[in-house]
């Protein structure tokens, strides 16, 4: 009989907490959109790996790459998530198109 161990766990990060699953790939990381900002601004993961986006504002947002490097999010209301999985390295940056002043980076090494 095979058996599969699944591993979780949570990682508080100056207020954020960035969950991570390493049971079947690589784990997801977490963005969070709050007081209208990307916490963290600037995030370095490996190929393949999955971010997830979470809106905590009460106020919408869409997450838009700059440079169409991947596809933008519908309007997210408070609450609601994106997730891209960036397969290729380089250096994603991506803004809030409600919301220009909210900028945000993703590199992928």
């Amino acid at each position: 009989m095979k058996r599969t161990i699944r591993a979780a766990c949570v990682i508080a990060l100056g207020g954020m907490a960035m969950a991570c699953a390493a049971a079947n790939g690589p784990r997801p990381y977490q963005v969070a959109i709050q007081n209208f900002a990307f916490a963290p601004k600037t995030l370095s993961v490996p190929a393949g790996t999955r971010v997830v986006w979470t809106n905590r504002d009460d106020e919408p947002h869409v997450i838009t790459s700059a440079g169409a490097m991947f596809a933008s999010s519908k309007a997210l209301d408070g609450g609601d998530t994106y997730a891209v999985t960036f397969s290729k390295p380089g250096t994603y940056t991506y803004y809030c198109s409600i919301h220009p002043m909210m900028v945000g980076t993703i590199i992928v090494q």
